[in-house]
């Protein structure tokens, strides 16, 4: 599948190995730039770690900027991909929102997830563009998913229909990452699969009771 950080293959002149390629270099730079910071990968250390020419890599993306772009946006589409499987309209909507909320709670903890949001938080006072970036590529497409789906929910006539979907974007995203995600980002805690569980649950109960179209009682 094409896309503007994704060509297709042989758009570049490149054989049929260019997705290969191309997700090796996406791959080396993600892991240089959570190890060593933003400042101090270079495009050279991304070609060498990926085991592509810089003629290539250039080919592919034409600086480090667009990189950590492109490295922000393939863990998105995988985010993305991971919770577009389980983000079903199709059964209870308490079981639909604790399907969300599950998912992406446990990919916004994931180890990889944590080490590029500490870096981006560590190294966005000396690059300003890179936090902008980076919230372009990750959580701002990640939060026009939040809105499609709860439209689509009060399309069904589940969410309240006067709620502003991108408002309650934002509302149910805080109320998933929670205190949880704090503690985790800092190091505090490690949660386990009882607290993780404890914490989705509780989302759950609060979305239901502000966002959900509350039955009427019988007259």
């Amino acid at each position: 599948m094409s896309s503007p950080l994704c060509p297709a293959p042989g758009t570049l002149g490149e054989t049929a190995e260019m997705p290969r390629k191309y997700h090796a270099v996406l791959a080396a730079a993600g892991e240089l730039f959570m190890r060593q910071g933003y400042a101090a990968v270079s495009m050279d250390a991304v070609a060498k770690a990926a085991g592509v020419s810089k003629a290539t890599l250039y080919a592919y993306l034409p600086g480090k900027d667009a990189l950590l772009e492109a490295v922000v946006a393939d863990r998105c589409a995988q985010m993305a991909e991971r919770v577009g499987a389980v983000a079903v309209h199709d059964v209870a909507l308490a079981e639909s929102l604790r399907l969300l909320a599950d998912s992406w709670l446990r990919f916004l903890l994931d180890p990889r997830s944590l080490r590029m949001y500490r870096m981006v938080i560590a190294e966005s006072p000396r690059f300003p563009d890179l936090a902008r970036r980076f919230f372009e590529a990750g959580p701002a497409r990640g939060a026009a998913f939040i809105t499609g789906w709860i439209t689509e929910e009060q399309r069904l006539g589940r969410f309240r229909p006067e709620l502003d979907p991108k408002v309650t974007t934002g509302h149910v995203s805080s109320l998933i990452r929670g205190d949880l995600f704090n503690r985790v980002v800092l190091g505090i805690e490690q949660p386990g699969e009882e607290r993780i569980a404890g914490a989705v649950a509780a989302t759950v109960e609060v979305l239901l009771r502000a966002f959900a179209v509350q039955p009427q009682p019988e007259a």
